[in-house]
């Protein structure tokens, strides 16, 4: 047959689903999520799939599809298999061209005519355990998928019930249930087979070989309409399954020296300034501006001497409890998609309540805010590995060294919200300065004004250093009276003249 299913009034496909594509991507989810795909994206056996003229990412998913039967809402895990008709094999191609721009919806990535081949033959679902499938793709003859349905992170029979709670599964709708490492790049001229099969059945059980040829399009996107195709590193390393596969360099291969990191929303000028000022004289500064609680208390850093400039990204930990842990702390959890989302320059400011007694990241989050060239961390909680963070070379502020898992304490929350660290609020996108005497938080619209005063008063405290240092007594010099003041205004001038001032 062409097609099992011409013209389904539903497609749904999960976004990640099997334990080694999971390990693959570095990143497990705590629960299952899905797209839709057009029921125009359908294709039968031996048939063409266009990569569109511009675009070099087209990537082969070989996936179990499931076929429904019978209507099914708000079934139970138990009861979910008996409507599933049947089973078969299926191709979720996709374009990571254009993947950024859809934002996980994939509209456009995954929605072309002919992306979603299914077929050849059905097999019926009552004769198979849901458990015990097999899907395996070949590209031109080599194999390069092979995984059970035992190597799910979502048991199929789960997500026929999770999606019937929130909208009826009609008869023919399709359910694409996920695909395993070995994805990768096709381009014109490959040839995808994808078979799936029953292989612990007394009886051959098996879809056919579902078979796609790649052709190359001459028609190229119209920039007028949309957006156009767009590629980068990360998604040729993610299309091709490593970095390795699509000719890049190792992530921690020898590169020349970096750039100064340059914080969002923070110029390079500005920077430098925040970079000068000590925290001891920024606080004296917002204190005069009737900000007396800016100041993360409790907190040290890991390294001697670490100076961190940055705007805040925020995490925040609600006390631990079980219930709640179950839900929120496994799997690709708040503490982890923000450690994955950092940007270059930004300090990841971490809500613990002020709770020393376990850690609040360890080594590998920290090798990850490093590769991700974020600025810092600040965490009113504990580090585990302690050691092992310092010589990563990522400056931590904490409470402190603590061997205790996250769950002891805490459950992951959220990300990017309010939080209160060490005494002080914390938004997204404020101004995190931090140095030997702690750390300060500097509301963005002030932040200029604050560190201009910062550094004049840093200037004038060094002329009264000197005086000190050379006899004077500090009454009437620190502070300055009305005839200090004079001779450091003259003495100033002179040197603005001379061209030594600062």
């Amino acid at each position: 047959m062409s097609a099992p299913i011409d013209r389904p009034g539903k497609i749904i496909a999960i976004h990640l689903n099997y334990r080694s594509r999971a390990d693959q991507r570095g990143r497990t989810p705590a629960s299952p999520s899905y797209f839709f795909k057009p029921s125009s994206s359908v294709a039968g056996t031996d048939g063409v799939v266009e990569r569109p003229a511009g675009t070099e990412l087209l990537a082969f998913e070989g996936e179990i599809a499931l076929i429904i039967g019978t209507a099914a809402h708000r079934v139970s895990v138990e009861d979910a298999w008996s409507h599933v008709a049947s089973v078969t094999a299926s191709n979720d191609l996709g374009l990571y061209d254009l993947r950024a721009n859809d934002k996980g919806s994939n509209v456009r990535s995954k929605g072309g005519d002919g992306y979603t081949p299914i077929g050849p033959d059905l097999i019926p679902a009552a004769e198979v355990d849901p458990a015990a499938l097999r899907v395996r793709a070949w590209v031109n003859g080599d194999l390069r998928q092979d995984d059970e349905t035992s190597g799910l992170l979502f048991p199929l029979p789960q997500l026929i019930a999770d999606l019937s709670q929130h909208f009826t599964l009609e008869p023919g709708d399709i359910i694409l249930t996920g695909t395993p490492a070995g994805s990768s790049v096709i381009v014109p001229g490959d040839v995808v087979v994808v078979e799936v099969d029953a292989p612990h059945s007394s009886k051959t059980l098996t879809s056919g070989g579902l078979r796609t040829t790649v052709t190359q399009g001459t028609v190229a996107f119209d920039g007028a309409l949309g957006s156009l195709p767009a590629v980068d590193d990360l998604q040729r390393a993610e299309a091709w399954g490593s970095r390795e596969e699509a000719g890049l360099p190792a992530e921690d291969a020898p590169e020349a020296p970096a750039a100064p990191v340059t914080a969002p929303g923070l110029d390079p000028r500005l920077r430098a300034k925040l970079v000068a000022a000590p925290t001891a004289g920024l606080s004296a500064q917002l204190r005069k501006r009737g900000l007396h609680a800016c100041f993360i208390d409790g907190v040290s850093a890991n390294l001697p001497g670490a100076k961190i400039v940055g705007t805040a990204k925020t995490l925040r930990f609600v006390p631990a409890r079980e219930d709640l842990f179950a839900r929120h702390g496994g799997g690709y959890n708040a503490q982890k998609r923000c450690f994955d989302a950092v940007d270059e320059g930004e300090i990841i400011v971490i809500e613990a309540r002020g709770d020393a007694t376990t850690g609040t990241l360890g080594d590998i989050l920290a090798l990850r805010a490093k590769a991700r060239r974020a600025a810092g961390v600040v965490t009113d909680g504990g580090v585990r590995d302690f050691a092992a963070v310092a010589e990563i070379g990522l400056p931590v502020f904490s409470q402190g060294a603590h061997p205790s898992v996250l769950g002891r304490r805490h459950v992951p929350w959220d990300v990017d919200v309010t939080i209160a660290c060490g005494g002080a609020t914390v938004q997204p996108g404020d101004i995190i300065v931090g140095d030997s005497d702690g750390v300060i938080v500097i509301p963005p619209a002030l932040v200029e004004e604050v560190v201009d005063a910062t550094l004049a008063q840093e200037d004038e405290d060094a002329w009264i250093a000197e005086q000190v240092e050379a006899g004077h007594p500090v009454d009437g010099l620190f502070p300055m009276n009305a005839a200090w003041r004079a001779k450091y205004d003259a003495a100033r001038g002179a040197d603005a003249g001379t061209g030594t001032g600062a």
